[in-house]
C-alpha cells in the first residue's frame, strides 16, 4: 500500500481524495496553485504545497512543478483526478521514469484511447459498434467534403484529442462543412495542442450514456452499470442519473459488456467509463473513452454501494477488485446535479467572488461533494462549478422530489450559481418523462429565448 499520495488537481475532487486517503491510511499532500491556498482539499490535508501562480497553465498543467513537488514531499503515487493532466499520456509516463505511481491506466492506454479516431478503430477491433465515419484524422476539407456527401448530412465535425464539446461542430450541408472543418481545428489546437479531426455521422436526438468500469492489474474488468448524461448544455453536462429511465436489464448487459471488451482490449486496469451514443431504436454506437475518474462518479457509488476511489487507489497499489462481475446490482435510483457558480439569465456567465454563506442540504439519501464555504472565494482561472449535489432514493420518482426538496435547502449568498435553474430543468416533462434526449436542453432553451 501506498504511504504517501500527491494530489494533482484542485476542488471537490482534490478533497474526494483526500478523504479516500484517510480512511485508508495515506498520508496525503496536495498541490495547490496560489489561488487554491485557502480551499478545503489544502486545510484537510496532511501536507499541501504550492505549485505556482494561479494560471493552470502555470501550475496544475506543469508536468515539471508537479514532480518537483513529489520528490520534494516523497510521495509514492500521483492521483491526476480528473481534468488537468489526467489524461495526460506524457505525464503518466514521466511517472513512470520516476518510479511514481500513476494513479491512473497505463500511458499506452490514455494514448491509444485518448485519440478520438484511434479509439473509435480499437473498438471496432474489439467487435463494439460504431458510429458510422471517417476511418482516422481528415487531413484536408476536400476530403471532408468527399465523405460527408458519401454518408449523407448531417455529420459531425470531431477533435481526435480532448472533450468537453471542445474541436465539435454539427453540419447540415456543404456550405458550411469547410467553414467547420477549420473552425473545429483551429479550437482543436487551442484546446488541446492537437488540431486533428474526423468525421462522423450525427445521430439525431440519442441519448448519452455512459458504463462505468473499473479494472485491476491482475486483468479483471467489472462494469457498474450506467449513467445518463443526456440533459446537455454545449455538450457539457449538467444532470446525470442511474440508472438510465429507458434501459432494461437486457440492454443494460450487452451495453457493459461492449464496454468491457473495449478496456480489456487496451489492458485497461483502473476506473474509467465508455460513453455511448443510444438511438431510439436501442441502438448504441461507441463514442469515446474516459481514462480517468468522472465528475459523475457518486451516481455510480450511490446506486452500487462501491466505493470507487477507494477501489481506484487500491488497484493502482496492485490489489485485485475487492468485488466481481456478480457481484454487481443496482439498487433504487440515483440523480446527480451540478452546482455552477454561472448567471443562467445571463448565458450562464461566470460568477467568481465571495461566498457570504454557505449552507448545504442534509437529511436521508443526500449527499453533497464541494470544496466551498462561507467565506471562499471562487477564483475566476478556473471552472465554475462548486459543487455536486446526489441523491440516492428507491424509486426515480422519489429521487426527483428529493433533489427538488435537496435544492430548496441550498442557501449559497453572495454569488450567483445555477441552483434555481436545475430545479427548473428537473420540472421539464421530458425528463421527468425519462424521454429526453442530448438536445433537449438546447431546444428547451431556444424556445424560452
Amino acid at each position: 500500500m501506498f504511504s504517501s499520495i500527491l494530489i494533482a488537481n484542485r476542488g471537490e475532487i482534490a478533497l474526494r481524495i483526500v478523504r479516500a486517503c484517510r480512511e485508508l491510511g495515506i498520508h496525503s499532500v496536495v498541490a495547490y496553485s496560489q489561488a487554491d491556498e485557502r480551499t478545503l482539499a489544502v486545510e484537510m490535508a496532511d501536507e499541501a504545497i504550492c505549485i505556482g501562480p494561479p494560471p493552470a497553465s502555470a501550475s496544475y498543467l506543469l508536468v515539471e512543478r508537479l514532480i518537483a513537488a513529489a520528490e520534494v514531499c516523497d510521495v509514492d503515487a500521483i492521483h491526476p483526478g480528473y481534468g488537468f493532466l489526467a489524461e495526460n499520456p506524457h505525464f503518466a509516463e514521466v511517472c513512470e521514469q520516476c518510479n511514481i505511481t500513476f494513479i491512473g491506466p497505463s500511458p499506452a492506454a490514455i494514448r491509444r484511447m485518448g485519440n478520438k479516431a484511434e479509439a473509435r478503430r480499437t473498438a471496432a477491433a474489439a467487435n463494439v459498434p460504431i458510429i458510422p465515419g471517417s476511418p482516422g484524422v481528415i487531413e484536408n476539407d476536400r476530403d471532408a467534403l468527399t465523405l460527408a456527401r458519401e454518408m449523407g448530412y448531417p455529420v459531425m465535425v470531431k477533435a481526435s484529442a480532448g472533450g468537453g464539446g471542445k474541436g465539435m461542430r454539427v453540419v447540415h450541408n456543404d456550405g458550411s462543412l469547410v467553414q467547420s472543418f477549420h473552425a473545429a481545428r483551429i479550437e482543436a489546437e487551442k484546446a488541446f495542442g492537437l488540431a486533428d479531426v474526423y468525421i462522423e455521422k450525427l445521430i439525431e436526438r440519442p441519448k448519452h450514456v455512459e458504463i462505468q468500469l473499473i479494472g485491476d492489474k491482475h486483468g479483471n474488468v467489472v462494469h457498474l452499470g450506467e449513467r445518463d448524461c443526456s440533459l446537455q448544455r454545449r455538450h457539457q453536462k449538467l444532470i446525470e442519473e442511474s440508472p438510465c429511465p429507458v434501459l432494461d436489464e437486457e440492454l443494460r448487459n450487452q451495453m457493459g459488456e461492449a464496454a468491457v471488451r473495449v478496456a480489456k482490449s487496451v489492458g485497461y486496469s483502473t476506473a474509467g467509463t465508455v460513453e455511448f451514443l443510444l438511438g431510439a431504436d436501442r441502438s448504441f454506437y461507441f463514442m469515446e473513452m474516459n481514462t480517468r475518474i468522472q465528475v459523475e462518479h457518486p451516481v455510480t457509488e450511490m446506486v452500487t454501494g462501491i466505493d470507487l476511489m477507494r477501489e481506484q487507489i487500491l488497484t493502482a497499489a496492485g490489489e485485485p477488485l475487492s468485488f466481481t462481475q456478480d457481484d454487481v446490482a443496482l439498487k433504487g435510483h440515483a440523480i446527480e446535479v451540478r452546482i455552477n457558480a454561472e448567471d443562467a439569465h445571463r448565458n450562464f456567465a461566470p460568477c467568481p467572488g465571495t461566498i457570504e454563506f454557505y449552507g448545504v442540504p442534509g437529511g436521508p439519501g443526500v449527499r453533497v461533494d464541494s470544496h466551498a464555504y462561507s467565506g471562499y472565494t471562487i477564483p475566476p482561472y478556473y471552472d465554475s462549478m462548486i459543487g455536486k449535489l446526489i441523491v440516492h432514493a428507491p424509486t426515480r420518482e422519489l429521487a426527483i422530489v428529493r433533489a427538488h426538496r435537496a435544492l430548496s435547502e441550498f442557501l449559497i449568498h453572495g454569488v450567483t450559481t445555477t441552483v434555481d435553474f436545475a430545479g427548473t430543468l428537473l420540472d421539464l416533462e421530458p425528463f421527468r418523462s425519462g424521454q429526453y434526449d442530448t438536445g433537449t436542453l438546447e431546444r428547451w432553451l431556444e424556445s424560452t429565448r
